[in-house]
């Protein structure tokens, strides 16, 4: 530990934005090795999680054994709970993390102490314990070092500056651990503590120094309950190392790429949902058993440091700074001893299950590279597809209204569809159970029949009726076919939005649909629809520039909004600048706007920016969203964006949401 925290301290220092095994890799050993040391603490995190909170169940049950065959459900409900507080952001849980781990070291000094004090009279039991046992002991025990890592791969969430307060941190971890570590060990041999599946060692240690016919029993239960606490939040190491990790993956485009995306307490809500599944789940299979899980468990964070000091011994040999000798020695000394331990660990467990993580680090590999081909491949495509959209001829669009009821939302889409397509534009109703005889006189009474309305008879089912009626419309690459869909809401749920109607089947249905657009004209009852003179300003929100944001541009071109804009969210100003670059080489046909998106969540700017629009009462704004659409299992790996922009945009006052579907089968 004492090896592994001086070399991580030179590490951190000189990797200040994250100074995780995989970017030291990356950056120094290459592709390979770098996607190594991911998997393996991919695999260590989820075990991380895993072994904490079952470990800490057991320290509940052994003070409590009424409460062992609840065990599972027990670790359960403690991984749910640490996945609502991390979802809830780091720092509101901050003061529920410190309080028992600050309890825990105090009371465990007192433990070492007491347990120390009696040992030293003679009071203690003495056992030999054999070189193998001392062996194993040590590579369970070594996963005291699994938070070296997570201090290193977030150093950019530490305080100016990064790095010599994320060093100072690892420095004070390693003086606690270690002098805990030692003593609890000391107390272990002294005392001949034996693990087992209903008593942990620690139990055993504490009712030793402090028996229960004492005045000091009282610290018994208050060592059990402390360190339940400290090692069910323990596994918030995990929570705070595996969604970073991942983003870093997504945005090196070896991982989905939605795991880049923050939720809305600005954290990688998608990473801890995962990370609690799959540790949720493992605890279920094993049954909690701590003791099937620990032998799983460090490979992957000892592999993982093997390789970033691996890099940090390369790192000193490019750059030859000051003390470049001294530094790239004791990275080397720490790549020697966590490679020994890795060894040593693969050799004592390997036939005890340490064979599966050794198994699923080149699985998740695969998977790395597989994904990273197919972003590579849709990136070409989209490239490779700018050619034929900029020699398409000039776009053309033709206007269907969805006609379900006769309200406030028919008004709101008659009202957009005149704008876009004036009085030519089909409407079309499909009767069924529920729906209003009387529509069509209704109808004619908004528009004085310019248009009528068509009433479509459904021969199967009414979705497959509105289809096979826009199969008799002209459509293709510069040819499209709009169609508009009202709907009216109570409220703002979205439950009755996916439910209510079958506007949401619709919808869905159509993106499957070549040629076809989808504009949805939401109205919330308490907001009401609008009357009178009004402008419509149209923004096309981009990702990128390729073809599928120029067909956006084509489709919008097709509207006849004077005030029509691409919005670009960037990240950072690197992004920004490639943007506005890319965007002057291809000369789209409309001027773009950049929007900073700090905190790389696109919700806050996106509405800010349309309510500026919308500020105005007769103003509403119209966001065309180019939605990349694909089948099979690459769904997985897209459209989280456009499903996130989509819920957002459902209930905002005046804000009307076309998405331009780009098929890429």
């Amino acid at each position: 530990l004492a090896i592994v925290v001086v070399s991580y301290t030179q590490t951190v220092r000189a990797y200040e934005t994250s100074g995780g095994a995989y970017v030291v890799a990356k950056d120094n050993l290459g592709t390979l090795p770098s996607l190594v040391a991911a998997a393996a603490l991919l695999v260590d995190y989820v075990l991380t999680v895993a072994v904490s909170v079952t470990a800490g169940v057991l320290a509940v049950t052994s003070a409590a054994p009424s409460l062992a065959s609840h065990k599972v459900g027990l670790s359960l409900f403690f991984v749910l709970l640490l996945t609502v507080v991390n979802l809830r952001g780091v720092r509101e849980s901050g003061m529920l993390f410190a309080v028992p781990t600050y309890g825990f070291v105090a009371v465990m000094f007192v433990l070492i102490g007491t347990g120390v004090g009696r040992c030293l009279d003679g009071t203690c039991p003495h056992g030999a314990v054999s070189v193998l046992v001392v062996l194993r002991a040590f590579a369970s025990g070594a996963s005291a070092l699994t938070g070296v890592e997570s201090i290193s791969n977030g150093v950019n969430a530490f305080r100016l500056p990064h790095g010599r307060n994320a060093a100072l941190t690892l420095v004070a971890m390693g003086a606690f651990a270690i002098s805990l570590f030692l003593g609890v060990s000391y107390l272990a041999v002294s005392m001949n503590a034996a693990p087992s599946g209903s008593v942990s060692v620690l139990s055993e240690i504490a009712r030793a120094a402090f028996p229960s016919s004492s005045s000091t029993s009282f610290l018994y239960y208050a060592v059990q309950g402390l360190t339940f606490a400290v090692l069910v939040l323990a596994a918030n190491t995990s929570y705070q190392g595996f969604p970073r990790l991942a983003a870093v993956l997504a945005r090196d485009r070896f991982f989905p790429r939605q795991f880049v995306n923050l939720g809305d307490r600005l954290v990688y809500s998608n990473g801890i949902i995962v990370l609690a599944a799959v540790s949720s789940l493992l605890i279920w299979a094993f049954d909690a058993d701590v003791i099937a899980l620990i032998h799983l468990y460090v490979i992957g964070v000892f592999t993982a440091f093997t390789l970033s000091q691996a890099g940090m011994v390369r790192y000193w040999l490019r750059r030859e700074k000051p003390a470049w000798r001294r530094s790239a020695l004791i990275n080397g000394a720490g790549a020697v001893a966590t490679g020994v331990v890795a060894l040593l660990v693969i050799e004592s467990k390997f036939t005890q299950g340490a064979w599966a993580v050794i198994v699923a680090i080149p699985v998740l590999i695969g998977g790395f590279y597989g994904i990273h081909r197919h972003y590579r491949k849709v990136s070409r495509r989209l490239r490779a597809g700018i050619a034929a959209v900029a020699a398409a001829p000039r776009a053309t669009n033709e206007v269907v209204l969805y006609v379900e009821s006769a309200d406030a939302a028919l008004q709101e889409a008659l009202w957009y569809a005149r704008q876009i397509a004036g009085d030519d534009f089909h409407a079309i109703h499909v009767p069924g159970r529920g729906t209003d005889p009387g529509i069509r006189p209704r109808f004619r009474q908004l528009t004085e029949m310019r248009p009528d309305l068509e009433v479509v008879r459904p021969a199967d089912g009414r979705l497959d009726a509105v289809i096979e009626y826009l199969w008799g419309l002209p459509r293709g690459e510069s040819t499209f076919v709009t169609i508009v869909v009202p709907e009216l809401f109570h409220s703002r749920s979205l439950v009755s939005a996916v439910t209510r109607g079958p506007e949401f089947r619709l919808k869905l249905r159509l993106l499957t649909e070549p040629g076809v657009v989808i504009t949805d004209v939401p109205v919330l009852v308490k907001n009401g629809g609008r009357s009178g003179p009004r402008r419509a300003a149209a923004r096309i929100l981009v990702s990128g520039a390729h073809a599928a944001t120029m067909r956006a541009v084509n489709y919008a071109g097709t509207l006849g909004f004077a005030d029509t804009k691409a919005v670009f969210f960037a990240f950072d100003d690197e992004e920004a600048e490639r943007m506005k670059r890319e965007w002057e080489e291809l000369e789209m046909a409309v001027p773009l706007v950049i929007e900073e998106a700090p905190f790389r969540d696109v919700g806050d700017p996106l509405l800010a920016h349309l309510r500026r629009i919308t500020e105005d009462p007769n103003a509403v704004a119209v966001a065309i969203m180019p939605e990349l659409i694909f089948s099979g299992a690459a769904r997985l790996l897209h459209n989280q964006r456009a499903l996130y922009i989509k819920r957002l945009l459902l209930f905002e006052p005046r804000v009307i949401l076309t998405s331009v579907p780009y098929r890429l089968n």
